[in-house]
């Protein structure tokens, strides 16, 4: 065996290793396409906060509903895009989309996020509104953080970006609206792309 033959077997075997411990059918498009519906539920949440006139959101009111169908609307797109695009790109690779791998990120994602949920629905509850958006963003750089063992690991670096966000939204809790822009907007869309041209793109 040539010293070619030797480092192709290596590459293999650490390609067949990184299959069976990973899960690498992350599709970079719905990261881009949760981006833009983060943007535009933005875009609407402002605008109908600038018709309401109200300097304060209070639970009671009609903008507060709003916001959270707003959100509810942008999680349920992103979350059936990232199914859907995963599953295409899934078949594709002739790689299963659900096995004991896929079960180990869901729950490594979706604890940290439940937890955060219910804690910021708490301190809302108690009309403690100021660091709702630093919340969401460090819940959820922890949420991808705590996942990305079993996934690419760039998503780490997506998770370290959310927190660092999310410690300067509640150093500067005035600028909640425009941090949350930032990490669920246009990071995602800027962390989709990298993904999609390393990865995706034939």
């Amino acid at each position: 065996m040539n010293s070619e033959d030797y480092l192709k077997d290596i590459s293999e075997i650490k390609t067949l290793m990184n299959k069976s411990s990973r899960f690498i059918s992350l599709s970079g498009l719905s990261g881009i396409l949760a981006g833009l519906y983060a943007l535009i539920g933005a875009s609407f949440a402002y605008w109908f906060y600038t018709l309401d006139g109200n300097e304060y959101i209070v639970i009671e009111s009609e903008i507060f509903n709003f916001l959270i169908l707003d959100l509810l609307v942008v999680g349920v797109l992103s979350i059936g895009t990232a199914i859907l695009l995963t599953t295409k790109k899934a078949k594709e690779n002739d790689e299963k989309i659900w096995d004991s791998l896929t079960k180990r990120l869901l729950t490594s994602f979706i604890l940290p996020l439940l937890t955060g949920g219910i804690y910021i629905l708490i301190i809302l509850n108690q009309q403690k509104y100021g660091q709702t958006g630093a919340l969401m963003l460090l819940f959820y750089g922890l949420a991808l953080l705590n996942a990305s063992k079993y996934t690419l690991g760039d998503v780490k670096y997506l998770g370290y970006t959310q927190i660092v966000l999310g410690l300067l939204c509640a150093v500067f809790p005035s600028y909640g609206f425009w941090f949350w822009v930032i990490g669920f907007g246009f990071m995602h869309i800027i962390y989709g792309a990298s993904m999609y041209y390393k990865y995706d793109r034939k």
